[in-house]
C-alpha cells in the first residue's frame, strides 16, 4: 500500500506544474501512460519536476551508453537497493528497448555473482590492490 496518494489525471490537469511534467513525460516517452512513481511524486510538484528533469537528462537523448545498457544498469542498482518497483519498471523498459531473454539471463548471472563476490570481499575486509587505484 502506498504511503502517498496517487495523483489522478484530473488532479494533474488542475495543477499547471504537475500537468507540465506529465505532458513532458508523455511527449518524451511517446505514451499516454504515467506510472505510479510519477503519480506519487506529483504530491510535491517541485520534487516531481526535479526528479523528472534529472532522469530525462541521464536516461534519454544523446547518451554515451546504449538505452538497453542504461536500463540494465538501472536493474542491477535497483536489485542491490532492494527496489522491487524499479526492478519491474526498468525490466519492462529494457525489454521494450530490445533486451533479449539471453541478455536478461546474463544480467541475472552478473548481478548474482557481483553480490556474492562483494559480500566475500566485505567479509574479508581486503585492501584494494595498488594497481586498481586511480592515479592523478
Amino acid at each position: 500500500m502506498a504511503t502517498v496518494r496517487l495523483v489522478s489525471d484530473a488532479e494533474a490537469e488542475a495543477n499547471p506544474a504537475v500537468k507540465a511534467v506529465f505532458d513532458d513525460i508523455r511527449a518524451t516517452r511517446r505514451t499516454d501512460f504515467i506510472n505510479n512513481f510519477w503519480r506519487g511524486l506529483a504530491n510535491d510538484p517541485l520534487t516531481l519536476r526535479r526528479t523528472w528533469e534529472s532522469l530525462k537528462a541521464v536516461m534519454t537523448g544523446d547518451t554515451a551508453l546504449d538505452p538497453v545498457v542504461q536500463e540494465m544498469i538501472y536493474i542491477a542498482v535497483s536489485t542491490a537497493n532492494g527496489c522491487t518497483y524499479c526492478v519491474h519498471s526498468h525490466t519492462a523498459a529494457a525489454r521494450a528497448k530490445g533486451m533479449t531473454d539471453a541478455q536478461h539471463a546474463e544480467l541475472m548471472a552478473i548481478i548474482g555473482l557481483a553480490a556474492q563476490t562483494n559480500h566475500l570481499v566485505t567479509a574479508m575486509q581486503l585492501p584494494v590492490d595498488a594497481a586498481f587505484l586511480v592515479e592523478d
